[in-house]
């Protein structure tokens, strides 16, 4: 073989061998891209992450929405939490803590309403009004806590009774959220003369007890009560009372009357 073509093939071989190192170095850079863009994508996909995490469990419209805590008008009692009705100084109280979705206050109410009228309306008994939202915790949704936001708007108009009770006439059924909808609660309020007003809808629309209900919520469940309807008579629980009836809280409020 002459030195000329031995030449001719050696070159060929150094040109394909810098052919191959030049295809390998672009794989590599080929490898290193791809592996970086994964990374990128990887952190990117974590970064989205953190940001619904970082947002989990927060709503605006939930028990817990930050605001402050605004008590109705003339909620009284520790941290205001109580919405009175009847004569101050009556010698009988009757605490009652409600949900407006829970089925067994509706059949409490439905039961001793006319009575507990008659004595709130003679003066010789007064009602305080504790709301909680038990069913939105248990059955999920926010009807217990838009109702008794709600409620407290109507107590500072001066219609709380009246709209109290057009709720529990109105009840849906527990599974039913129908309360959630600021448009049903603002349609029962027109069941109630002067109450459907701008600033009724505005309260109701802004949830602006929204703070205070959950409050009163929390103030329920550290209470030790074992569910709603919980009704104390001068501090004692009489719904556990298999024997009590409107006649018989009637009479135990009578006699109190009498000393």
């Amino acid at each position: 073989m002459s030195e000329k073509n031995r030449e001719g093939k050696r070159t060929a071989r150094e040109r394909l061998a810098a052919e191959r190192e030049k295809q390998k170095a672009a794989e590599k850079r080929r490898r290193t891209l791809i592996v970086g863009a994964s990374v990128v994508g990887v952190l990117g996909l974590a970064a989205v992450i953190g940001v619904v995490a970082a947002n989990a469990g927060k709503d605006d419209g939930g028990e817990n929405a930050a605001g402050p805590v605004v008590a109705p008008s003339g909620a009284q009692g520790e941290d205001a939490l109580a919405i009175p009705v009847g004569e101050a100084g009556a010698s009988s109280t009757l605490t009652v803590w409600e949900d407006f979705r829970c089925p067994a206050c509706k059949n409490f109410e439905d039961t001793y309403r006319s009575t507990v009228h008659e004595l709130t309306e003679a003066g010789k008994l007064k009602v305080e009004y504790h709301l909680a939202t038990i069913i939105d915790g248990n059955m999920g949704g926010s009807g217990s806590r838009n109702a008794a936001n709600a409620a407290a708007c109507a107590q500072d108009a001066g219609k709380f009774t009246a709209y109290h009770d057009v709720l529990y006439e109105n009840q849906p059924a527990e599974t039913d959220d129908a309360f959630s909808d600021n448009a049903r609660l603002l349609e029962l309020a027109g069941k109630v003369d002067g109450l459907d007003t701008p600033a009724f809808r505005a309260c109701v629309e802004q949830g602006t007890h929204n703070s205070w209900v959950a409050k009163s919520n929390e103030a329920f469940r550290s209470g030790g009560f074992t569910g709603t309807p919980t009704v104390l008579f001068n501090g004692k629980n009489i719904y556990q009372d298999q024997t009590m009836t409107p006649a018989k809280l009637k009479k135990m409020v009578q006699e109190a009357a009498q000393g």
